[in-house]
């Protein structure tokens, strides 16, 4: 049955989800489809410019990506302490760069004398859009609207361009994490789109690889800080970017190969110092999105939210026994 979004989404959990929207039509969202001759493929960077201009709009940063022939996948991060110090004008500003706002906003921002009861409006208005401005939701919303309403236009037609609503995956932990991130890493390699992921286009993998060129260079994902969390206010990936990279290639390849071989010692300190189990390691990644459909973590995590969501049991419980030891 068909939960309510608020159900799949608590940020009281975790700030991280990984989502993913499937395209509806027969018709590729991106790439060539073989059937019409037409290629799709300047699709993928509608995706991936809109991706990267909400993440400067929202409060919500983007972890990792993957854009595939007719569908793709995000893991975002929601930043709940970012919005806090955002003033009211920031929030409307932001806003109005999506939307054209209302009436009485307009009116404010043409610096009009309002009174006490039109202000306490205005303050109202602007509460709203900063809960707005850190929903997945909205965020979601806002990226596939406007690649379906582009879409319809190009294809010359109307109706509906996605499969429903987005799908969406709450990772619990840094286990969970870093298994998605390789996991959407390598959706082009497991599908056969590629064979290194320095030759996945339009992923977070090959952007990841293209910053190292040009260190100096801002990164728009969230970055990777090491394992040494020094400072509270440090705000990024918890793993050596070194590390991840090494970890992602090994997988890829013995992916590619069907079959799963030996841990190499250059990876194994990642597994090890979140205690995830090599023998099932390369597994995971391959059926990651079935084995834990909802929610991903270690089965303390999985527990500790589905109590929170007032059920009983949740898929992926003896998934998450066998890859995340104790």
């Amino acid at each position: 049955m068909t939960r309510a979004r608020k159900e799949l989404i608590s940020l009281s959990d975790t700030r991280y989800y990984h989502c993913i929207a499937r395209c509806v039509r027969r018709a590729f969202l991106c790439g060539q489809d073989d059937f019409s001759g037409q290629s799709y493929e300047h699709r993928r960077q509608w995706i991936v410019d809109r991706l990267f201009f909400l993440s400067e709009v929202f409060t919500i940063d983007v972890v990792a990506y993957a854009v595939m022939s007719n569908h793709y996948h995000v893991v975002l991060r929601v930043d709940t302490e970012r919005v806090k110090h955002w003033t009211e004008d920031e929030i409307i500003e932001r806003w109005c760069r999506l939307f054209g706002g209302h009436p009485l906003i307009a009116r404010y921002r043409k610096g009009e004398k309002l009174d006490e009861g039109a202000l306490l409006k205005v303050s109202e208005i602007a509460s709203e859009w900063r809960e707005r401005l850190q929903s997945i939701s909205w965020f979601m919303r806002c990226l596939n609207e406007h690649i379906a309403r582009k879409a319809n236009e190009e294809d010359g037609c109307k109706g509906r361009f996605w499969e429903g609503r987005f799908k969406s995956q709450a990772l619990l932990d840094e286990a969970a994490l870093l298994t998605c991130m390789t996991y959407v890493d390598l959706n082009p390699i497991r599908a056969g789109m590629a064979k290194l992921p320095e030759t996945s286009d339009y992923t977070s993998i090959q952007e990841r690889i293209e910053d190292l060129k040009t260190p100096s260079q801002k990164s728009r994902l969230v970055r990777f800080i090491g394992n040494e969390r020094k400072h509270a206010e440090d705000n990024g990936i918890f793993f050596h970017l070194q590390d991840y990279l090494e970890l992602v290639d090994w997988t890829g390849r013995a992916i590619r190969e069907d079959k799963r071989g030996a841990i190499s010692a250059h990876v194994q300190p990642i597994l090890k110092r979140l205690n995830i189990d090599p023998a099932e390691w390369t597994e995971s990644i391959k059926y990651f999105g079935h084995r834990f459909p909802r929610l991903a973590g270690r089965l303390d995590q999985l527990d500790k939210a589905v109590a929170q969501l007032g059920q009983r049991w949740c898929q992926g419980r003896t998934h998450s026994q066998r890859l995340y030891l104790v």
